[in-house]
């Protein structure tokens, strides 16, 4: 019996619970044929920023070269019409591979979930079996609940405890072993009904070259433990240094898998607080499985009632925080890295969200859509809840009274100006601090940089107005 491994946001092959237990099946049948695929759904991968487009065909890339190491072939279709195609393209190559069952990974998002149920259901009403096992986490969402009540926890700290003691500890916290397969890796006759359509152009050109793959996370995750875990607790908020992992893109696509970092970590000061980064990302997962709606909803519905601003002069500012052209060094800076780069760097998302929704009462959906479209490390939970922490409007939040001041943040965390000069050429005649108020500088508009769109002071005021009016309404 042919078996077929469908490749999700699991990019890999290592540590890879769902491949490893369709090559373990196919050895056990005995024929030891599996068919492995990737299916572009084109109407989503057209939507995508030029980064995303090709950090994405650069990750299903460098799974394919991991395929052929073994002997074997990945086979990309490109799917059209949507998630119909998708389901189709699948079910059409099942059928080809005459595969009994289709192994996949399980994702947890509501659009995962969705494209999940759909193909299950199709396979089902030809014979064929989706089985999902395994996640892209390291304990599956839905898993920590509260032992006095059994409900999920609304607030990280807790959670984190709680998580820590779901960890696998000894043997069963090492990455999960690939069975050897031998070489029939891919079933011959998908070759001859349903050859590969291969990797999509992207309809942009790429910024610069994007490098991705389980090889090259690994890399990545070697070159931060020598180069700044040490560090990491006292660092990670530096926009100006290279204090962080850079492995956000390789989870979200999952061509790492959080156990095998996890594996890896002790217990100093750096390692510590890594791990608690490592649970953020799973704790936002947990939040968003139990509460779908807020993917694009406020986690706490009140905050629907507060009074956002509209019209053209909103669309403005919005449009000027888009294009990093606020006025405001340290927000300008992080949006133009953004589109630069398609990544910012974590303290300096919290800044840029909090000018938004605090700064230009601007709804928060708003922002995470922007964000969405061009951030190559783009997860779902990580997205919505990010900015529902810094909005106010999330489980552990920050008050929604805390307000994000952007200059006194440029100043604690890029306390030289390198990171504003870097991505705010305008600003670059600038020597040190100077470069977070140019206004206070003869010269600091020379070179065009924009005058501030708003006063920071006195919208911090208005938000806190709004607020009030907010809780009138309870």
């Amino acid at each position: 019996m042919a078996r077929l491994h469908w490749f999700r946001k699991d990019l890999r092959l290592n540590d890879n619970e769902a491949l490893a237990e369709c090559v373990a099946a196919a050895v056990k049948d005995g024929d030891r044929e599996v068919t492995a695929l990737y299916v572009f759904n084109m109407s989503e991968f057209a939507a995508l920023s030029a980064i995303r487009q090709h950090s994405l065909r650069a990750g299903v890339a460098a799974l394919a070269d991991s395929v052929s190491t073994l002997g074997g072939e990945l086979n990309v279709q490109q799917a059209s019409g949507g998630l119909a195609g998708l389901v189709s393209a699948i079910v059409r190559l099942a059928q080809a591979a005459e595969a009994k069952e289709v192994h996949a990974m399980r994702l947890y998002d509501p659009a995962g979930v969705a494209e999940q149920n759909a193909v299950g259901v199709a396979l089902q009403a030809d014979g064929i079996f989706l089985r999902l096992t395994g996640s892209n986490y390291a304990v599956a969402p839905g898993s920590v609940l509260k032992a006095s009540d059994g409900l999920p926890y609304r607030v990280y700290t807790p959670f984190y405890k709680a998580w820590v003691e779901h960890l696998p500890v000894g043997s069963a916290s090492a990455p999960k072993p690939l069975p050897q397969l031998g070489q029939n890796w891919r079933s011959p006759k998908v070759a001859q009904l349903a050859p590969s359509q291969g990797l999509p152009e992207c309809t942009q050109a790429a910024p610069f070259r994007v490098i991705a793959g389980e090889q090259y996370a690994l890399q990545t995750f070697e070159r931060f433990r020598q180069r700044a875990l040490a560090d990491y607790a006292d660092n990670r908020n530096r926009a100006d240094l290279s204090g962080t992992s850079h492995l956000s893109h390789a989870l979200a696509h999952g061509e790492v898998h959080p156990r095998t970092l996890l594996a890896q970590l002790g217990d100093s000061k750096g390692e510590e607080v890594f791990r608690k980064e490592l649970a953020w990302r799973e704790f936002y997962a947990d939040v968003l499985w139990h509460n779908p709606h807020s993917l694009n909803d406020y986690y706490a519905p009140i905050f629907s009632k507060m009074r956002y601003d509209t019209g053209q002069l909103a669309e403005a500012r919005l449009a000027a925080w888009q294009s990093g052209k606020t006025g405001y060094p340290m927000v300008d800076a992080g949006m133009r890295q953004l589109l630069a780069d398609g990544w910012v760097h974590n303290r300096v998302r919290m800044i840029v969200a909090s000018f938004l929704v605090k700064d230009l009462h601007l709804e928060w959906q708003q922002g995470a859509a922007w964000f969405e479209r061009h951030l190559s490390d783009f997860d779902p939970a990580s997205n919505a809840h990010g900015w529902q922490w810094t909005a106010g409007t999330g489980t552990d939040a920050s008050p929604y009274y805390r307000v994000f001041n952007p200059v006194m943040q440029g100043l604690k965390f890029d306390p030289n100006g390198d990171y504003v000069r870097k991505y705010v050429p305008e600003l670059r005649h600038l020597e040190g601090a100077s470069a977070h108020e140019p206004w206070s500088v003869a010269d600091g508009h020379a070179l065009g940089y924009a005058e501030r769109i708003v006063d920071h002071s006195i919208e911090r005021q208005e938000s806190l107005v709004r607020l009030e009016e907010l809780k009138a309404l309870r």
